[in-house]
Formats: C-alpha cells, structure tokens, sequence
C-alpha cells in the first residue's frame, strides 16, 4: 500500500515538473535530457567530431542530445536494459559488470576517444545511504572503463550521490585526471543529493 503511494505521489510530482513537461515538448525520452543540455552549455565537451561512449543509456535522453551535437564522430549507447533505435546512435545491450566490457567497446570506435558518460544510478532499495553507495560503486567501475579507453584530452562525466563513498570517487578522480569539478546542474531536483562529477585530461 505504502509503495504504491510513493508510486503515485512520484507520477504526480513528474507532471508538475517544468522539465519533465520540456521534456515531453522537445521529444526527450526522460528529463536528464536538460542535465546534459545545461553541463554541456557549462564545460563544452561536446562537439561535431566527438566519439563517445554513453552508459546506461536508456531510454536515451542523453544520447538524444549528444546527437544533436556530433555530426561526424561516433555515439555507442551501452545498457543492460533494452532501447529504442535513435537515429545516428549505435546501442549494445551489455552490463557494465562484464569482465570483458572493454573488449566489447573498444571494437566499435577502434582508438581512443573523447567522452565517456554516465547518468547511471542503482534501482532504489528505499534505503538511501545504500542506494548512494551501490550508485557510487557504478561510478567507480565507470570511471575504471574511461581510464582504458579515453584519449589523454578525454571528458569522464558521471552521475554520483553525496554518501559515504564520495571521498573515494573524488579521490581517485583527482588521482588521475588533471581537472575535476563536482556540479549540480539547476535541472536536477532541489531535494536530490545527486551531483555530477566532470573530470578532464589524464
């Protein structure tokens, strides 16, 4: 009864929402859309040229707007759950988890590339510090996969959540990448303790 509730009171709260409302106009498949729009507004990191790797990419708001952008470079969408075809975005259903991910990625682009992202997050338990910390455990395994396969100029962009495990994201972030910037986009809820990390230049 409770979890149908919670249910209801999220659906209500998603049509009152000024960018889940956007979102619907501009034909995004989810609100995150905007995240991506304003951090790229914000650091400049995608262009016509960019080859970039999208995870946990469904149902695709992200790789819509990385489209939007790039024109001559390449965009692989990566996710365990299934997406619906976009145009110009190449999508492997596969788990981050997989021992042989690289190998799975490195095929489609066959060099180095600019950007990894990450918009992922773990489905919620209800209890937050866990939920924080199994989503930061995806931003680390991430973060692991774009230290192999980004170009020394690359962009690793990831979603995490304030908690127990931030300090050892941030410090691995700054361990090997020369530029880190933690920001929360105004498109991400208020309420949210989800920030974005950006990191730049190994």
């Amino acid at each position: 009864m409770k979890k149908n509730k919670t249910s209801k009171n999220w659906i209500k709260r998603q049509h009152k929402d000024l960018y889940f409302k956007h979102s619907k106009v501009k034909g995004y498949r989810s609100r995150s859309a905007f995240k991506l729009i304003e951090m790229d507004k914000k650091f400049k990191f995608l262009n016509k040229n960019t080859h970039l790797l999208d995870l946990g990419s469904s149902p695709g708001g992200w790789s819509q707007v990385a489209k939007e952008k790039i024109i001559t470079g390449k965009i692989l969408a990566i996710d365990n759950k299934n997406m619906k075809k976009i145009d110009k975005v190449t999508f492997l259903q596969a788990d981050l988890l997989d021992p042989l991910i690289y190998e799975k990625v490195h095929p489609y682009f066959n060099s180095k590339i600019d950007v990894v992202m990450s918009d992922m997050a773990v489905n919620t338990s209800g209890i937050k510090n866990l939920d924080s910390f199994k989503t930061g455990e995806l931003c680390l395994t991430a973060m692991d996969l774009a230290l192999k396969i980004l170009n020394n100029n690359g962009v690793f962009l990831s979603k995490l959540f304030m908690g127990s495990i931030f300090e050892e994201i941030n410090n691995k972030a700054k361990k090997y990448f020369k530029k880190v910037i933690k920001y929360k986009p105004k498109s991400s809820r208020q309420e949210s303790k989800e920030i974005y990390i950006y990191c730049k230049n190994i």
